[in-house]
C-alpha cells in the first residue's frame, strides 16, 4: 500500500489514517508532498495520485482512497482492531469519528493544527468554545461510558481521528477545566500525544 500525504505540520487529514495504519502494523509507502506550494504546485503534486486533488489518499494495487475516514474503514477491513469488538462501542467509535470528521469548523478554521507553533493561550470565538464544550462533552461520556484510557476503552480509529484536535488544545492553550472537564478529559488529550506513533509523526514533521 502506499499513502499519499500533506506536510505533517499541517495536515490532519494525513495524520489520521497515518495514525491508524501505524497502531495496526499495516506496512506502506508514505509519499510526502508538500503543502502551500506557490503556483498551484502541491495539487498538481496531489492530483499526480489522487483524483480528488486531496490528501490523503489511499493506494493499493489498482484501487485509489481519498477520503480519510475511508481510507481507516480499508485499513480496518485488514486489522479489525481498528474498531471495538463490542458492538455498542463500535457504534459510538463510528459516531465520534463521524462527528469529527464533518464537524467542528470553528475549531478547524480558527485553531489550525501547527505543529511547529510554540503553545501560546489565544482568546477563542464562541462559536469554537461551542465546538470544545461539545467536544469535552463527548469524550466525557464516552471515558466514563467505557472507562479508557480510550474514547471505548482500547484505541481505535476515534482516538487517531482526536488526535489532531489534542495538538490544537495544547498550541492554542485550551484549558479544558474551563468546559468542564473533570480532569479526565484532560488525562486523554495527554494520552493522546504521548502514543508511539504520534511521537514519530510529530519528530519527522520538526
Amino acid at each position: 500500500m502506499q499513502l499519499v500525504i500533506g506536510t505533517k505540520r499541517w495536515s490532519t487529514w494525513s495524520m489520521r489514517p497515518w495514525l491508524a495504519l501505524k497502531r495496526a502494523g499495516l506496512p506502506f509507502e508514505e509519499v510526502l508532498v508538500e503543502l502551500r506550494q506557490e503556483n498551484n504546485m502541491s495539487e498538481a503534486a496531489i492530483r499526480q495520485h489522487s483524483p480528488s486533488g486531496l490528501v490523503p489518499c489511499l493506494k493499493d494495487g489498482d484501487l485509489t482512497i481519498v477520503d480519510s475516514l475511508a481510507i481507516c474503514e480499508y485499513a480496518a477491513e485488514k486489522a479489525p482492531m481498528l474498531w471495538p469488538k463490542d458492538s455498542a462501542a463500535r457504534a459510538l467509535a463510528r459516531a465520534a469519528a463521524a462527528e469529527m470528521h464533518s464537524g467542528f469548523a470553528s475549531l478547524r478554521g480558527e485553531c489550525p493544527m501547527a505543529l511547529e507553533a510554540e503553545p501560546k493561550p489565544v482568546e477563542l470565538s464562541p462559536a469554537t468554545q461551542a465546538n470544545v464544550r461539545r467536544i469535552v462533552t463527548l469524550w466525557s461520556e464516552m471515558l466514563g461510558r467505557f472507562g479508557g484510557p480510550f474514547l471505548a476503552g482500547d484505541w481505535s480509529v476515534a482516538d487517531a481521528f482526536y488526535t489532531p484536535v489534542a495538538t490544537r488544545f495544547r498550541t492554542y492553550g485550551v484549558k479544558l477545566s474551563d468546559y468542564g472537564d473533570d480532569g479526565r478529559c484532560g488525562e486523554y488529550n495527554a494520552r493522546l500525544l504521548e502514543q508511539p506513533e504520534f511521537l514519530e509523526w510529530e519528530a519527522a514533521s520538526k
